[in-house]
């Protein structure tokens, strides 16, 4: 991967683009700061409604493998060699290459990752078709948020992004792009157009430097954040060229409600086991609005990830509760419009395609234009009604402690109660509790106030049953789920919020010391050859 001509590009990509990347970073500390300063509300831009008010413009047309996107696998982390090959050989229409949510970005798995993705796009896995014939690989690169501290340029690290998508392009853009199977991407935590402006700007200078055309790129953008929906028209707009569509979820979106506006009272969200789901108000206008945005410009709407897994025992009652759930879930998503949506077990892909057949007669349902929908600001800002019990917090707690004792292992997810959680169940998780905290709650269930007390007492409670959900043997493994109670109770009583869990986890001492100790015995134990 590091050749030399690899790394001048990895070289002058960081160096001609860690100005601008500082700048978007800068830009959205200071909208929190006039947001919180002024009180003010997010709304549509005017500055940019000529975008929105001429209708005359579309996003260029997707290649054929992209056409349709009914069933992608999620949060597949590209270092999991076997899941990854699995999922080469599904019947899937994509695979989210996942460097982000479904993944620790420890410089073993980021690189284990890589790699792993160039054997994919070479063909050599004995056990994969080529990639020609295998599901598209949608790689998610880092967002904004990370760095990469193992690559220094003018004595900086690099931003996590750019390390990423310039490794994955320069050794698979060229060969992606004849087997009319790439490169395309799937883009985190964008918050505004500006940002997608400078994503914009990156392709366009990757594919002059690779010898590509402009816009054999492609990338759907996911609306992970509050202010991002406000600016949907937008974002497509600047990506126009390279846009696959955008893509609405429920758990980072609504995080970005606590991350924006958490210290406001009217914006205090509710138990999300009880009363937050994408049935509620806010969540639905803001599906209904990237469908309608996105098909109005001829892009395609993607919907979240259904993270149910399925028990071994097709003949059991549980089973057929959880096919049933989630084709509640995916039609609600499917009547609603959207072309595709993701699953994280494989064995329910199949199941959701014939979902998609049987109510959708086409590749994707850009016709669904939606054109009587209105939605207003009020519609994506409304909070849901509804209160917090002693289950919800306590689920929150054991959610955000599973993953930090996750992260200190060196893994992006980890399954829960019949699911799989990863960052962005994390960061719901972690941000309730903030809140609920900060805003003196009292549970339903009897009246208690939350208090950073009351969630020492109920982590400590939630001590067996952590041990159990992490398998706890050995001394270290006991020390390790200690660690991650005191790091997430350290989280939740911060005066200020920290804005990203992972940002917060990833430049900790504590996260990099057992980082540096795992890649020792990575070393001791002779993997690094064998990589």
């Amino acid at each position: 991967l590091f050749t030399s001509e690899a790394l001048q590009f990895l070289s002058d990509l960081c160096s001609t683009f860690q100005p601008e990347v500082d700048k978007v970073l800068k830009m959205r500390t200071l909208r929190k700061v006039q947001l919180d300063l002024t009180g003010e509300l997010p709304d549509f831009r005017k500055d940019t409604a000529h975008i929105r008010n001429d209708p005359s413009w579309r996003v260029s047309p997707v290649p054929s493998r992209l056409q349709c996107r009914h069933v992608d696998i999620g949060d597949l982390s590209p270092c999991d060699t076997k899941r990854l090959t699995q999922g080469l050989r599904s019947p899937a229409q994509g695979i989210q290459v996942d460097f982000d949510d479904g993944n620790c970005p420890t410089y073993y798995n980021q690189i284990k990752g890589i790699y792993n993705v160039y054997m994919a796009v070479h063909n050599q896995f004995d056990d994969a078709p080529p990639i020609s014939q295998a599901p598209v690989l949608m790689l998610r690169p880092r967002a904004w948020n990370m760095v990469e501290h193992h690559m220094l340029v003018k004595g900086r690290e690099v931003p996590g992004p750019l390390f990423d998508f310039g490794l994955l392009m320069f050794h698979n853009a060229k060969h992606l792009f004849e087997t009319e199977s790439g490169p395309f991407f799937y883009l985190s935590k964008v918050e505004s157009y500006l940002e997608a402006n400078l994503w914009n700007r990156v392709f366009v200078w990757t594919e002059d430097r690779l010898g590509l055309p402009v816009g054999s790129t492609k990338a759907t953008v996911l609306i992970e954040c509050v202010l991002a929906s406000f600016e949907m028209e937008e974002i497509l707009y600047e990506l126009r060229e390279h846009s696959a569509g955008l893509n609405c979820g429920i758990w980072d979106y609504s995080a970005s409600f606590v991350n924006k506006f958490g210290h406001r009272p009217d914006f205090l969200l509710p138990d999300r086991s009880k009363y937050v789901n994408m049935e509620k108000h806010f969540l639905r206008s803001y599906m209904d609005l990237l469908v309608q945005t996105c098909h109005r410009r001829g892009a395609l709407a993607t919907g979240g990830m259904a993270a149910l897994l399925l028990p071994r025992d097709s003949k059991s009652a549980l089973y057929k509760t959880v096919v049933n759930t989630v084709t509640r879930l995916k039609l609600l998503e499917i009547k609603a419009g959207v072309d595709g949506f993701m699953v994280y077990d494989v064995n329910l892909i199949e199941p959701m395609q014939r979902l998609f057949q049987q109510h959708s007669k086409s590749q994707s349902q850009l016709h669904q234009l939606r054109a009587g929908l209105t939605v207003t600001p009020e519609d994506l800002l409304t909070m849901p009604a509804g209160g917090v019990t002693l289950n919800g917090l306590m689920y929150n707690i054991a959610v955000g402690v599973l993953f930090i004792e996750a992260w200190l292992s060196g893994r992006g997810h980890f399954f829960y109660r019949g699911q799989v959680e990863d960052s962005a169940t994390a960061e719901i998780s972690r941000s309730q509790v903030w809140q609920w905290i900060r805003h003196q709650v009292k549970l339903e269930d009897d009246g208690r106030t939350v208090s950073c007390g009351m969630v020492r007492s109920l982590a400590q409670d939630l001590v067996a049953d952590l041990r159990a959900a992490t398998h706890c043997q050995t001394q270290r493994d006991e020390e390790r789920l200690m660690t991650a109670i005191t790091m997430f109770l350290e989280v939740v009583k911060k005066s200020d919020f920290p804005e990203f869990l992972t940002t917060y986890l990833y430049l900790d001492h504590t996260f990099l010391s057992s980082q540096c100790l795992h890649e020792e015995r990575v070393r001791d134990g002779g993997h690094r050859a064998r990589l």
